[in-house]
């Protein structure tokens, strides 16, 4: 049986996690300077917050599913997350907002938070998964019309 508060608190506890929500409170804190004014900034903003979001939404989806393919999806969709966060100064830049220097903060809590995502990859149990059909995330050596239990 699922047990939902335990599965809370291991998630509240993992480093990963933890390192996403340090960098989401610094995303809020950065992009509450940008003035209401400001469409085009604004539009950045929502994007920002959505990458941040995805620091930590998808490492407890990740956890909570535990199949290797499962786990290594939410892993690519967070590494692009982070990638667009660690650019994102720029674009603040380009449209004139006029406190980008924060930006470095954010860029070093990525950095840290990397160095946690690789460990927390090579965890993963390579060979507790389901076919991945589509043949992005399935173990090595196992290709998308290998075994029965495809997805599809």
């Amino acid at each position: 049986m699922f047990d939902k508060e335990n599965y809370r608190n291991n998630i509240d506890s993992h480093p990963l996690f933890q390192k996403g929500n340090e960098i989401l409170e610094m995303v809020i804190q950065i992009t509450d300077l940008i003035p209401e004014t400001e469409d085009h900034l604004n539009t950045i903003k929502r994007i920002m917050l959505e990458d941040a979001l995805v620091l930590t939404s998808k490492v407890a989806g990740a956890e909570g599913g535990d199949l290797y393919d499962l786990r290594m999806e939410c892993a690519a969709l967070i590494r692009k997350a982070a990638r667009n966060l660690m650019v994102q100064n720029h674009t603040l830049e380009m449209f004139g907002f006029e406190h980008t220097e924060y930006f470095d903060i954010v860029r070093k809590l990525i950095d840290e938070y990397r160095l946690l995502f690789i460990d927390w990859v090579a965890g993963f149990d390579k060979w507790n998964y389901i076919v991945d059909d589509w043949g992005l995330f399935n173990p090595p050596g196992i290709g998308p019309f290998d075994g029965e239990n495809s997805s599809l």
